[in-house]
């Protein structure tokens, strides 16, 4: 059975403590691609925030909207980027699409906080100084994210 191609707009969420202290998870398909949680909508009418909700379960186990992280830590920046989507993954997608649409977002989550890899999509994490997470990820656009962290929660 195929898989279903993957639409290509998607979220991008950066984890973080109320230190700045940042999630980053270390690819298993890519060995050395650190990234924050990034997942394409599984519907075109997928509400982007349950797309971000959803890919941060799925990737590190961590639920939005309970009492250790309740849905308003989920925050929307509002703020869509378009890449070029990176040669190695266009399979995964219709023939002749090569660019994908990216919403960011920041969750703040207790630093104590348990991980739970996805072991098929990521095989290590690190919680880093904002500024060290940001150099980590091999995406310049993740590391822009990042960076933009402590202005977003400022103007929030």
């Amino acid at each position: 059975m195929s898989r279903p191609f993957k639409i290509p707009e998607s979220v991008l969420v950066v984890i973080h403590t109320a230190t700045l202290d940042v999630l980053v998870i270390e690819r298993a398909d890519r060995p050395g691609f650190w990234q924050s949680v990034t997942g394409s909508k599984d519907t075109p009418d997928e509400p982007l925030a349950r797309t971000a909700a959803r890919e941060v379960f799925e990737e590190t186990g961590i639920t939005v909207g309970t009492a250790q992280v309740p849905a308003d830590a989920l925050l929307d920046w509002r703020q869509a980027i378009e890449y070029e989507i990176y040669p190695q993954w266009r399979h995964r997608y219709a023939p002749g699409v090569k660019r994908n649409i990216e919403h960011w977002f920041s969750l703040c989550v207790p630093q104590s906080i348990d991980i739970t890899l996805a072991p098929r999509e990521h095989v290590a994490y690190a919680w880093l100084p904002y500024r060290d997470a940001a150099a980590r990820c091999f995406s310049a656009s993740n590391r822009d994210a990042i960076l933009q962290l402590p202005g977003r929660l400022a103007a929030s």
